[in-house]
């Protein structure tokens, strides 16, 4: 498991289509701001097959399409992953993986994978 990373099942279950799990893992967002990318270090504190949650000092919209970098637990190299954010609560934001082409597709199952390497439900 990289450094700073630690994994529980979530308390509370949620009405959701995956089942979500705490995740404390340092994250890097990476944003387009006026034609530039921007790149602003935070912690993600859920994952699940789905999306990642994610506290970063930068301001996004709903909707906005980013991209988020971490390291999954037991998995040696970081994954970029293309998301779109679909909530937001001061910096605290609800990003949900893009899967449009092969590239996202196959990231999403790394995703996948790693859930089932930690025994987790998926």
């Amino acid at each position: 498991m990289p450094d700073g990373a630690t994994v529980t099942q979530s308390a509370f279950p949620t009405p959701r289509r995956f089942p979500r799990y705490t995740l404390k893992v340092p994250v890097r967002v990476i944003a387009q701001k006026s034609g530039h990318p921007v790149i602003v270090q935070g912690r993600g504190d859920e994952l699940n097959e789905g999306g990642l949650a994610v506290f970063a000092g930068i301001e996004l919209k709903v909707d906005e399409e980013i991209a988020v970098e971490f390291t999954p637990p037991y998995k040696g190299q970081p994954i970029r992953v293309r998301c779109v954010v679909r909530d937001r609560q001061g910096y605290n934001y609800g990003v949900a993986f893009l899967v449009q082409n092969d590239d996202d597709e196959r990231r999403a199952h790394e995703i996948r994978f790693v859930l089932r390497g930690m025994g987790l439900p998926i």
